[in-house]
């Protein structure tokens, strides 16, 4: 992938009491992770999100009056409905109602004049277990108000397939935008100590390529790593002759003991077919394209999942109340927070947080490692969301604002402050196109 588009949803909504507000929100439209059919191009997965969006926003607009989560569960199934009648998958559906209801809580929480933190602590968009039957009897205003949100959160960094492990393999032809472009590199600017390490579904390949990482990453003092199967294992068995492959490598010994969880190794399309028990008996793993509705949980969890992540992209709303199921579930189930290649400015500062408020230690970015900041957006743009985040932004060399990675984490304090869903600043609206065809 070279270019994306992103889609930037604004709404308008009026109280009760006749007060109105403006939200915003904002997301990558990502081609080939919603929908992995290698017939479709580029322009058909823009396509399908494109459609997604409308359908919510049909929907939403002809529903009756109701609270901000109200509003969302009211149109859930039909709007997931309407998607599968046009051949659009869950996770489709799941991006079009996921803008729309986030545009949604921003507005509340402006009207109200709160953070989202405390508008979430109050319950303000009226969040109950209507989408989320087992979870009744599940006190969730009270579990609610107990989320504390942390001011930082530790970065947990992306390395692709192809990226460069270290500084002598970064190719002669790659960008030259003074951003750090090999894991060696990045850990040098960042201060990284959590990464997030792709798998291709090469037992020998992987093995290979995760030795030379840990090779690296055993020069630090500590770290933690997540591994992504990104769907390439046909089943359980594959993931496992992996593992026995890793655990009997001696160079992998420390690494091994540093592996927090598995995510998604087998195709969605089989997943949630058959039992995953002795894979997870040897390692913790997670659903992420698996979870297309707000059921997939319940059902990964009876197959032997422990985990789940959370991505804005499918659903604020649902990765609350997975959390939820987390703390109702109890020991060994668990939440992460990953990332879409959400970019600089609205979307990123969404997503953050979100993973603040479901108590995440650490998220998986990468926009900023495969996008440099916000250079693609307007100078006044810029310059208006580094004042209104100066801790989490900085201005480039080149004169466009970027994320700020200290220690390996980044500041959430003005986000978490600002009244409204993470965002004291606005997009250019004059400078974007309406939603194309």
């Amino acid at each position: 992938m070279r270019d994306a588009p992103q889609a930037f949803v604004r709404v308008r909504i009026r109280l009760e009491d006749g007060r109105e507000a403006v939200g915003q929100s904002a997301e990558l439209m990502v081609p080939k992770w919603f929908d992995k059919n290698s017939a479709l191009s580029n322009a058909d997965n823009f396509n399908q999100l494109r459609t997604a969006l409308r359908i919510a926003k049909t929907h939403l607009l002809a529903a009756d009056s109701a609270t901000a989560f109200g509003l969302s569960a009211s149109v859930e199934a039909a709007h997931h409905a309407a998607c599968a009648q046009r051949g659009l998958g869950g996770l489709i559906a799941s991006f079009g109602l996921a803008l729309l209801d986030r545009a949604v809580l921003d507005a509340l929480c402006k009207a109200y004049g709160l953070p989202a933190v405390a508008a979430l602590q109050r319950n303000l968009p009226g969040l109950d277990a209507r989408t989320a039957p087992d979870l009744v009897g599940f006190d969730l205003d009270s579990f609610l108000a107990a989320q504390t949100p942390a001011d930082r959160i530790n970065i947990r960094h992306t390395v692709g397939m192809i990226d460069a492990i270290t500084d002598a393999e970064k190719p002669a032809d790659g960008p030259q935008d003074g951003l750090p472009n090999s894991l060696e590199a990045a850990i040098t600017a960042y201060g990284h100590r959590f990464f997030k390490l792709k798998l291709s579904g090469n037992a020998d390949a992987d093995l290979d390529r995760l030795t030379r990482i840990a090779a690296l990453l055993d020069r630090l003092p500590d770290y933690r790593l997540t591994l992504d199967g990104n769907e390439q294992f046909p089943d359980a068995d594959s993931v496992i002759a992996l593992w026995e492959k890793i655990a009997a490598e001696p160079r992998l010994a420390h690494f091994r003991a540093n592996i927090l969880f598995l995510e998604q190794p087998i195709a969605r399309a089989v997943a949630l077919s058959a039992p995953i028990h002795a894979l997870a008996a040897l390692v913790p793993v997670e659903i992420d394209e698996s979870d297309g509705e707000m059921g997939a949980f319940v059902t990964a969890r009876t197959l032997g999942y422990t985990g789940i992540s959370s991505k804005s992209c499918k659903g604020l709303y649902r990765a609350i109340l997975n959390r939820a199921r987390v703390e109702a579930w109890g020991r060994g189930f668990f939440m992460s927070a990953e990332d879409l290649t959400t970019q600089a400015g609205l979307g990123v500062q969404q997503d953050l947080l979100l993973a603040a408020f479901i108590g995440a230690e650490h998220i998986e970015r990468n926009g900023h490692h495969y996008v440099d900041g916000m250079g693609s957006a307007p100078p006044g743009e810029q310059a208006d969301f580094l004042a209104a985040h100066p801790d989490l932004y900085a201005r480039a060399p080149q004169g466009h604002a970027r994320l700020t990675i200290e220690n390996g984490a980044v500041s959430l304090t003005s986000l978490l402050a600002s009244p409204g869903l993470g965002s004291a600043a606005s997009p250019d609206w004059s400078a974007l196109s309406p939603l194309a065809a």
